[in-house]
């Protein structure tokens, strides 16, 4: 039986080879999206990204992708946002002023009291509350960063995990099938990879209960 379908959108910020790569690797069907209709069929959405919110939005609109992303989380289907991914499910960006996709209540900010900036490299995720896209993976495990900017829900119900660079920061929200990372679990080894595979059971039971 073949994996669960995974439409990984690409809007020109993301570092969809990995992405696409890591997804494959455990067991996923990957298609890449670049208009709306490159959505139908698919049983889950990714958003990874690199880069600012502004042309990332941008980019987005042009694609007609801005609506149709909306449409899917409300209609509660399985999300993975990834990076730039994750900041974009909030209100608005401190980075470049940008309006966001306004999904998630809160916004991107600038991290604070950072000893350096951009925050790049391995650093502990620690479990704010018990998820299943953590099956399996220590608590406290590294993930690979690369960022300085960060999503500040104001509903700290979402808050699925916490990360220290300076102080604490979102690392992690989960609100029913909507999911985010702020870390590149496509860049962080056997634990990433265990973190894609739990996404696609999720999103393959998800599947089967529809």
């Amino acid at each position: 039986m073949s994996g669960p379908r995974i439409a990984v959108v690409d809007y020109g910020a993301g570092n969809l080879v990995s992405i696409e790569q890591a997804l494959s690797r455990v067991g996923a069907a990957v298609t890449v999206a670049r208009e709306p209709e490159a959505l139908r069929g698919a049983d889950a959405l990714v958003v990874p990204g690199v880069g600012a919110a502004s042309p990332a939005m941008e980019r987005l609109a042009r694609a007609g992708l801005i609506d149709p992303i909306r449409g899917w989380i409300d209609a509660g289907r399985p999300f993975l946002g990834i990076c730039l991914g994750l900041q974009l499910l909030f209100d608005g960006s401190d980075e470049d002023g940008a309006a966001t996709l306004g999904v998630l209540g809160g916004r991107t900010v600038r991290l604070e009291d950072a000893p350096t900036l951009p925050h790049i490299g391995w650093n502990q995720v620690v479990r704010a509350a018990d998820h299943p896209l953590f099956a399996g993976i220590d608590d406290g495990a590294d993930f690979y960063f690369v960022h300085s900017y960060v999503g500040a829900p104001t509903d700290d119900a979402v808050v699925a995990a916490t990360t220290e660079h300076g102080r604490p920061f979102v690392s992690a929200v989960a609100r029913g099938s909507l999911l985010g990372v702020q870390f590149h679990p496509e860049r962080s080894g056997d634990d990433g990879l265990r973190l894609l595979a739990n996404f696609s059971a999720l999103v393959a039971s998800s599947a089967a209960a529809a």
